[in-house]
């Protein structure tokens, strides 16, 4: 099944907007956020000096994507989040350590994928999405099989997809969908796991968020998977 995004408008995220922004978070994102602004359609080849080009789907609180762009200066990563509030703290987090190798989409990622070529990222992240717990909105759930498909096509040969929960049923969902997927060329996803075991642990490479801190405090294990493009 194709991706359409002139025709898949299920709305994949909950809240756009929490609290204002302070004045001097407003003020911080009136000067730096347009900066920081990922341009649809950019490519690796537009930006200077840059290995790689990574994308991270529903950032947060910006505590992984800071983290991946202060440990990787020659990788441009692309942080995509609907949450207001989440892209300003982020826009907090580059000002703070002065980042140089971060774009920001306030926006559906969506709309950052469809401007990409195929075969144009090395790395996608997409770490603890909305569940949509109940059967009628699963239709809503980030990783269908046609969010899947682009994924695929945007990412490059021997490229990562990194995915985590803490909703066990969400997991078992996720993981039928992405080991039964298959290209007409068959093409697919490698499993890189070989016992459960190695689904909790995160890596020296995986940094924690407060997400995943607070499942823990609530007795909800985490876990962690990581799929290569073949």
């Amino acid at each position: 099944m194709s991706f359409d995004r002139a025709t898949d408008k299920f709305r994949t995220f909950g809240r756009a907007k929490g609290r204002p922004l302070s004045p001097q978070a407003q003020t911080l994102w009136d000067e730096t956020f347009p900066d920081l602004k990922w341009t649809i359609g950019t490519t690796l080849s537009d930006l200077e000096a840059k290995d790689e080009l990574w994308l991270e789907i529903g950032f947060g609180g910006a505590e992984h994507l800071l983290w991946q762009a202060e440990a990787h200066p020659d990788i441009h990563l692309v942080g995509a989040e609907p949450f207001l509030n989440g892209v300003s703290k982020a826009v907090r987090g580059i000002a703070d350590a002065s980042l140089k190798n971060l774009s920001l989409h306030h926006g559906d990622v969506r709309d950052v994928l469809a401007g990409l070529p195929d075969n144009s990222l090395s790395k996608i992240f997409v770490l603890f999405p909305d569940p949509w717990h109940k059967t009628r909105h699963h239709k809503r759930r980030l990783l269908r099989t046609e969010f899947i498909t682009e994924l695929y096509r945007v990412l490059k040969p021997g490229g990562e997809l990194r995915f985590a929960s803490d909703i066990i049923h969400y997991v078992d969902w996720t993981l039928s969908r992405l080991k039964r997927f298959t290209t007409p060329e068959g093409g697919g996803w490698t499993f890189t796991h070989s016992a459960v075991q190695e689904w909790r642990i995160r890596g020296e490479d995986w940094p924690g968020t407060r997400y995943e801190a607070k499942a823990g405090r609530e007795g909800r294990p985490c876990h962690y998977f990581k799929f290569l493009k073949h």
